[in-house]
């Protein structure tokens, strides 16, 4: 079997993890894809986004966004993301909750 190996000093995952009414769930997931990401796909650095839903919770969401360095990812101004965040909570209220913000390095990457 053949892998190849790809490291990276660079590529960084963004994972955060919600809370959300499990009656609103696509509703926010929807949200998402019109809000947030539209906005983050402007940004050269932004290299891509899964959201993750669970057939066992109706209630979590999982995002996990690959960005092409720290530097570039923590440049984008707050201001931004609190209007982003802003639209979200217009759009949908107190419906959701983060419940988890964690930031990873990848160091390598096995491809079969």
């Amino acid at each position: 079997m053949y892998q190849f190996s790809f490291e990276s000093d660079r590529m960084v995952i963004e994972y955060l993890k919600f809370r959300v009414n499990p009656d609103l769930r696509e509703r926010f997931v929807q949200l998402d894809d019109e809000i947030w990401t539209p906005h983050l796909s402007r940004y050269s650095f932004f290299l891509g986004k899964e959201v993750w839903i669970s057939p066992d919770d109706l209630s979590q969401v999982v995002m996990v966004i690959r960005w092409r360095s720290f530097e570039e990812w923590f440049a984008i101004s707050a201001a931004d993301l609190a209007a982003l965040e802003a639209q979200m909570q217009a759009a949908l209220g107190d419906q959701y909750e983060m419940l988890e913000s964690v930031r990873y390095q990848v160091r390598k990457m096995v491809r079969p």
